[in-house]
């Protein structure tokens, strides 16, 4: 019961400040609306052409040329812009001034070239030490051979049919037929694989959750306030110190454990009523369904708050002053919610960083909210994430009681 009033005490010492409430629940909820309209907030899927501009220049304006601009206007990736530069010089200067993506040339003689038999090779005009450059790239490339490939398929089968005929002349109309067929082929190989979702259902109606614009805003904010909602907690031991009420109750019944364990209970308590609310509110007005996985969303708040609690009662040990409390309570929340992936999705970064992030508490939070509300994923994804966090919390526990000073 000691434990239990220590930490009712410090619950309401902490709820008397009304700049609290502000700081530990309108605060993440400001900064993840602002941060997911960012990412086109409630409007759903973006319903603009999002792929890579690229100007395509037809020097041969021939039938084979043709077919490689129609694979390339099918591009999910890369989309031909009309009348994006007549000339060459043209193109060179909208790819200069990075208006378009990349630009393609068609020579002249491509398509009789492919007749023959050989390969006139297409120019592309890319900066290809870019992801930009390097994408097109692959797709121009791609669509490249499967003109090519079909153009020599059909001329095999033209002069393969010619030669059954006793050499006589086979019309263009056999060749037209032949390459269309090859082209066809490659539209529908003989292996192809197919998706489902994470409920197994393969074409739901449901959008898929990463379409959400808060889909990362939610659980990075989340990470980065429960890290950041230690402020306030942590100042509460340090004001005990000062005031020197920290000795004084060394001198009732109450022991040091229990005083440790009362204002760890008490952290733990707000932080985890901080995660519960933002919960709720992703899951009620973000429709982010963190209640599809109720016992690893459970699971996961739980470990995230023990955590938090953990470091708060370090942060509490080793500050001295009301302004170290802060100074430690902002830089671990910036330099942990930065790395760890609070800010921007760890897939946009190198994999070096990634590798880092990965040693952070922040980039556990952010990516096993992500597996349950994004990803669909349960109470398996839930588990690691949960037994890195306890992990983390027993460390910085240890340290904040061999750090702890009642003086």
């Amino acid at each position: 019961m000691r434990i239990l009033d220590l930490a009712r005490k410090d619950l309401l010492q902490i709820t008397r400040d009304p700049m609290a409430a502000f700081f530990l629940l309108l605060m993440p909820i400001i900064f993840t609306l602002m941060f997911g309209f960012t990412f086109g907030g409630f409007s759903g899927p973006a319903e603009e052409d999002t792929r890579l501009p690229v100007g395509l220049l037809n020097e041969d304006g021939s039938a084979l040329a043709d077919r490689l601009r129609t694979l390339l206007a099918a591009s999910e990736v890369i989309r031909v812009e009309a009348g994006a530069g007549e000339t060459r010089g043209a193109l060179e200067e909208a790819v200069a001034d990075q208006e378009l993506a990349a630009a393609v040339i068609v020579p002249a003689g491509y398509d009789k070239a492919l007749r023959a038999g050989e390969t006139l090779p297409l120019t592309l005009i890319a900066d290809l030490a870019s992801d930009a450059g390097s994408t097109v790239r692959g797709e121009v490339e791609t669509a490249a051979l499967k003109v090519t490939s079909a153009a020599e398929t059909a001329r095999v089968a033209t002069e393969t049919y010619a030669a059954l005929q006793g050499g006589t002349a086979v019309g263009e109309s056999f060749f037209t037929g032949a390459l269309e067929g090859a082209l066809a082929a490659w539209e529908t190989p003989p292996l192809a694989t197919a998706t489902t979702t994470a409920s197994g259902v393969e074409g739901a109606d449901t959008p898929a959750a990463g379409d959400n614009a808060f889909a990362h805003s939610s659980p990075g904010m989340m990470a980065m306030f429960a890290i950041a909602g230690l402020l306030t907690a942590a100042q509460v031991l340090v004001l005990e110190r000062k005031s020197r009420s920290l000795q004084r109750l060394l001198t009732t019944a109450v022991s040091r454990v229990e005083i440790l364990l009362g204002h760890y209970l008490a952290m733990f308590l707000l932080i985890f009523t901080q995660l519960l609310l933002l919960t709720l509110f992703a899951q009620l007005i973000l429709r982010l369904d963190y209640l599809a996985a109720p016992l690893a969303t459970l699971i996961l708040l739980l470990s995230t708050s023990l955590f938090c609690a953990s470091l708060g009662l370090l942060i509490g040990a080793v500050a001295r002053t009301e302004e170290q409390a802060i100074i430690f309570s902002l830089v671990l929340m910036f330099v942990l919610a930065g790395v760890g992936g609070a800010w921007f999705p760890l897939e946009l970064t190198p994999e070096a960083f990634r590798r880092i992030a990965s040693l952070t508490p922040a980039a556990w939070i952010v990516e096993g909210l992500k597996d349950i509300a994004v990803r669909g994923l349960g109470l398996a994804a839930a588990l690691p994430a949960a037994g890195a966090l306890v992990t983390y919390t027993v460390g910085c526990f240890g340290l904040a009681v061999w750090r702890f000073r009642f003086e």
